[in-house]
């Protein structure tokens, strides 16, 4: 059983300007934030946060994690954190970026601030970060004993961000209930139903809302989708802990990863095309079909917001099957979340699944 829980962030500061209304907030965690993100974050974000932190008259200091949330940028952001005695990480960005902040102020024990810059991922919330290689394939993940001290949505700032990235933000949090409902198994913890209850109300939010949503960036319901990408889905990992998390999913995009070609899709983008590959692994080894008509429903959805559906609409139209073979190798390796899946997978099964998710194909088909 698991004996804590890592629900929320301390506090959370969510309205049209949410920077404005931060500075006290922010500067009660530390003197000396060194802000972390990637180039083009920090450029965009200095102007609206700079004069915030200045105005507290905080010591800033900033730093880029790129190439990647990796160990070795991990351990040169370490260095500049002793080097600037900083006593405060704050991170802005997307999801590598506020991953990189959480794990360095883990290992620098030092407190946390999250600035998503889009509604791509729920990264600002969670308490862990994925780690990858200086070349963006997925190594491993690293649960963290909190969620960050504050997280700052500021709708102003998301709403500035493109539009693909709210909707491969979708795509990930819809994942919550495709894979929490698998993962739970038939656990009837109090908090495990509850946050698998939550994932349906998400999914169900999602399907009504989303549509509506991208059409009118900045209006009500474009407001709730954000709320439900960044910090709903966030909630429903930290309620039901380990059990309400990935499943094949995201062992799908943490394959897809090991293949360059890949490198241009958004995290959110695999990931749902990471759905229709557990659901038909699903429907092939179980004959479920449920998961069949699950399969088809989202494919309308998808085609409707616009996520993708093939590996061609990855912008993997020319991937080799050596290359193919190696991402469903990964994604089957033995500490793979794929094995949350209540039978058993191995990579020529998924292989086959990944190539025929989309066209109905019998797997015996398949030349693999």
């Amino acid at each position: 059983m698991t004996n804590y829980l890592t629900v929320a962030p301390t506090r959370v500061i969510r309205c049209q300007q949410g920077l404005t209304e931060a500075g006290e907030a922010i500067a009660c965690l530390g003197n000396r934030p060194l802000v972390v993100g990637g180039d083009r974050s920090l450029a965009a974000i200095e102007p609206r946060l700079l004069p915030v932190l200045e105005g507290q008259q905080l010591q800033v200091s900033q730093a880029s994690y790129l190439p990647d949330c990796s160990d070795n940028s991990l351990a040169a952001l370490q260095q500049i954190v002793s080097d600037r005695q900083a006593d405060l990480i704050i991170g802005v960005g997307g999801g590598k970026a506020l991953d990189a902040a959480k794990l360095l102020a883990h290992r620098c024990q030092l407190p946390v601030v999250t600035i998503p810059t889009s509604a791509a991922t729920c990264a600002a919330w969670t308490a862990l970060s994925n780690v990858y290689s200086d070349e963006g394939a997925f190594l491993y993940d690293v649960p963290l004993p909190k969620c960050p001290e504050l997280l700052i949505l500021d709708y102003e700032l998301i709403q500035t961000a493109p539009q693909r990235t709210l909707i491969a933000g979708i795509g990930d949090a819809i994942a919550k209930w495709y894979e929490a409902s698998v993962s739970s198994g038939s656990s009837e913890q109090t908090l495990i139903v509850a946050a698998v209850q939550q994932a349906r109300v998400l999914r169900d939010l999602l399907f009504q809302k989303s549509a509506a949503a991208l059409e009118a960036p900045g209006s009500d319901v474009w407001r709730e989708v954000v709320d439900a990408t960044v910090l709903l889905a966030g909630v429903i990992g930290g309620l039901g802990g380990a059990q309400c998390r990935t499943v094949a999913a995201h062992a799908v995009h943490n394959g897809l990863t090991h293949v360059r070609a890949s490198h241009h899709a958004l995290h959110g983008e695999k990931v749902a095309y990471g759905i229709l590959v557990q659901l038909r692994l699903e429907e092939m080894v179980q004959g479920n079909q449920l998961a069949a008509t699950a399969r088809q429903q989202l494919l309308k959805f998808y085609a409707q917001i616009g996520l993708p559906t093939t590996l061609d609409d990855l912008g993997l139209a020319n991937i080799t099957l050596t290359e193919l073979r190696r991402a469903a190798e990964i994604a089957c390796r033995p500490n793979s979340d794929i094995h949350h899946l209540p039978f058993g997978v191995d990579s020529d099964r998924l292989l086959a699944a990944m190539v025929s998710t989309t066209v109905g194909v019998e797997p015996e088909k398949i030349q693999v």
